[in-house]
């Protein structure tokens, strides 16, 4: 044997064998990997509950659906489409619970799933965090440069964290921006609510998805000019204008359902390039179900 020979042997030695290849439908074990290496656990705030809910680590998989909360409706579409999983962004039982007795909604969805064979997993606060979560997706929607989390995550990378403030390309006015941030979100009954004047004019955002009234403090050290979130009650909202220098920061509330929908294209789109560059072959879509509480809003005039 010549040393070309021999070296081809070690290298061909160094490769695993054809059977240990990832590769064809992985089970849900493998994408609960995929899911890990996109958005650790390890971000997930302490009082959360992320990862899988129900559903064999065994099991194939070879549908996956995306979608923001998973209600009845969401259900009977996982299951309609013969999902193998689905993955929401927020959890089913953030709660503990004594039971899952079928007599109560809550039960009753995880009777279903199991009984569909559709494992369930959440990805919540890792979500909003991780690099391209959230509220990265809102800020490159919005064309934010030079983007930073709002607070920082403990446990991450320096581009992790909650919340994300930048810079527009070009001063707007805080009324033409509430029309763009109107427009790129799905519609809702609720809308787009905004204090501050309509025609002040800003530059730096702050953005949180979700429920975000609970870092004000954070949006005034990063000075920015308006911050949109959702949830933003009463008490948090009127200090938070009380407190404003010159106004500032302006308010835009979105629907909180809204604020997290468009995080599942692109978190549908990662999640099927990580697993087909491991060979897999999966079909993963987004849920085309509005799950905003919200049927309808009353308004004067």
């Amino acid at each position: 044997m010549n040393d070309d020979d021999q070296a081809q042997n070690d290298a061909d030695a160094r490769q695993p064998a054809a059977e240990e290849q990832p590769g064809g439908t992985p089970v849900l074990g493998d994408v609960l990997l995929a899911i890990e290496e996109l958005w650790p656990q390890s971000l997930s705030e302490p009082w959360d509950a992320v990862g899988p809910v129900v559903g064999r680590t065994a099991a194939e998989v070879k549908r996956v659906l995306f979608a923001v909360d998973p209600t009845a409706e969401v259900i009977d579409e996982a299951l309609a489409w013969q999902a193998d999983l689905l993955v929401t962004h927020h959890p089913l039982l953030l709660k503990p619970v004594n039971s899952v007795a079928a007599s109560h909604f809550k039960g009753e969805a995880v009777h279903r799933l199991i009984e569909g064979g559709c494992a369930l997993v959440t990805v919540h606060t890792n979500g909003d965090s991780a690099v391209g979560g959230v509220s990265d997706v809102l800020a490159d929607a919005m064309g934010l440069q030079g983007v930073k989390p709002l607070v920082p995550a403990e446990k991450g990378l320096p581009e992790e964290g909650i919340g994300r403030v930048g810079e527009l390309s070009e001063a707007t006015t805080l009324g033409d921006f509430a029309a763009v941030v109107f427009g790129m979100l799905p519609a809702v009954a609720g809308g787009v609510k905004v204090a501050g004047d309509r025609n002040g004019v800003v530059r730096t955002v702050a953005v949180c998805g979700g429920a975000g009234d609970s870092l004000f403090d954070a949006v005034r050290a990063a000075q920015a000019d308006v911050y949109v979130t959702a949830d933003l009650r009463h008490h948090p909202a009127s200090e938070a204008r009380e407190g404003a220098v010159e106004g500032r920061p302006y308010l835009i509330d979105v629907s909180h359902f809204g604020s997290e929908w468009l995080w599942l294209t692109p978190a549908a789109e990662a999640l099927d390039n990580v697993l087909r560059d491991q060979g897999y072959d999966v079909e993963v879509n987004v849920s085309g179900i509005n799950t905003d509480p919200w049927d309808f809003i009353l308004t004067p005039g």
